[in-house]
């Protein structure tokens, strides 16, 4: 049950309905020898982070809980949700809503959309924002078919190797059938060589799909992509991890054309994988060819202010041969839970966790290349997550590194037998310098003991 705050004028009029004049004559009948006769030793005040961690900490104690601190990424982490994204978000009225069928009846859900539509916005510095997809893989493929339709070239996509290989399979999956050639330009130093990408790019290129910060958390020379991108006439598609955005610049300002997202570290837990929330943002000139539903304001016959579905350009509004995509939910209620977030923490806030994730980031970065065996496996700048080099069996070691408490991290060998010895390492804000250390300390143990 949710704490419920009580006023000194709600006690006052409590009081007097049960007619006593103190909240002490509600203990009379208590003897005084069994009343505290002592301050509370109460320690001074946390932030709710803080808080929410010693709380945490208490509760590991319990028999059978999972007490493994989590170094996990690759699209998936562990940020810090304040309490009010979970008592917002689970109130009835959002929480059973589906999707507006009926539009004019759903002004609240609505609202609700359009106000996560200019939260997106102001984020990425697009112009528009759809009512989210469904998750951050889905997101970049959505986003290529658009490119297709806009440029109107189908004669070939170019993705980089630094994008997360699970995108880039599902991307592949969709183009199997399809006019256009997938070429995938090789990151084997964890970024993108722009004498690379001109190798790969034609004319006939619809869109190029970088990842920024990418999958190995390296920051690319994203500016000078973009520029060979456009100049090849191709459509730069972004995807970008929204906790860095900050820190880092928006992407209308480095001429992103489409930008999309996974929004899971936007007040949404790590949920074993799902559901999660895929973002997209784009130039108003390619509003009309943009996938799933845009919520828009409008004022009704008494001129007061309401919402409405502007465009809705799936299967099962328009006809099938002029839908631009068949996404059937908005994931409504997760990205309910990020504009809670995001109006809950601000653009302080959002700085100020990136900040942490980075520089929390950097240290375990540098604390582990101290032990021997392992290192850092690529140079340059990189955001909250970082790949390390292992002489020893990743898959080993990380599982001896969560007997010692710790999910430490993603072999990357899964997906690449190139990367057979890495292991990608994700730290964000909620991680404190003691689990640092401590995983530092797990994983040298590791190393000697496989």
């Amino acid at each position: 049950m949710a704490f419920i705050a009580n006023t000194p004028d709600d006690v006052r009029v409590m009081l007097a309905a049960i007619g006593l004049d103190s909240l002490d004559q509600l203990f009379d009948m208590i003897p005084p020898e069994y009343r505290l006769q002592r301050p509370l030793e109460i320690p001074e005040a946390l932030c709710e982070l803080e808080l929410t961690t010693r709380l945490g900490s208490l509760l590991d104690q319990n028999e059978g809980a999972d007490k493994r601190v989590c170094f996990l990424g690759g699209g998936s982490y562990d940020h810090f949700i304040p309490a009010v994204v979970d008592n917002l978000s689970a109130r009835g009225e959002f929480y059973t809503a589906y999707t507006p069928y009926q539009p004019e009846a759903s002004q609240g859900t609505l609202q609700a959309t359009f106000e996560y539509q200019t939260l997106v916005t102001q984020l990425t510095g697009m112009d528009v924002s759809n009512a989210s997809l469904y998750d951050g893989g889905s997101a970049v493929t959505e986003a290529v078919l658009m490119a297709l339709t806009v440029s109107q070239r189908h004669g070939r996509v170019v993705i980089a190797g630094s994008v997360h290989p699970e995108y880039r399979q599902i991307l592949a999956t969709y183009l199997a059938n399809l006019d256009p050639e997938l070429v995938t330009v090789p990151t084997p130093g964890g970024r993108l060589q722009v004498e690379d990408l001109d190798q790969a790019v034609n004319e006939q290129t619809a869109a190029v799909v970088i990842q920024y910060p990418n999958f190995f958390g390296q920051l690319e020379e994203i500016e000078a992509i973009v520029e060979r991108v456009h100049a090849k006439g191709a459509l730069a598609i972004v995807s970008v991890d929204p906790i860095s955005l900050g820190l880092l610049r928006r992407p209308d300002t480095y001429g992103a054309d489409i930008v999309v997202a996974e929004g899971q570290g936007l007040g949404n837990p790590m949920a074993y994988g799902g559901p999660y929330l895929g973002m997209m943002a784009c130039r108003e000139a390619y509003v009309r060819k943009m996938p799933g539903r845009i919520v828009g304001q409008t004022t009704d016959r008494n001129g007061k202010r309401c919402w409405v579905l502007t465009l809705q350009t799936r299967e099962q509004h328009i006809r099938r041969e002029k839908a631009t995509s068949n996404i059937c939910t908005n994931q409504g209620l997760l990205a309910l839970r990020s504009s809670i977030y995001l109006a809950a923490v601000g653009p302080s806030g959002l700085r100020k966790a990136a900040e942490l994730s980075t520089r929390k980031a950097h240290y375990a970065a540098e604390q582990l290349a101290q032990v021997a065996g392992l290192s850092v496996a690529f140079d340059g700048p990189f955001f909250k997550e970082f790949v390390i080099r292992s002489e020893k069996d990743p898959v080993r070691i990380l599982e001896h590194v969560g007997r010692l408490g710790y999910h430490g991290g993603i072999a990357l060998g899964r997906w690449d037998s190139h990367l057979k010895d890495k292991i990608l390492i994700a730290v964000t804000e909620k991680r404190t310098k003691a689990e640092i250390d401590g995983l530092v300390s797990a994983y040298a143990k590791a190393i000697e003991a496989v």
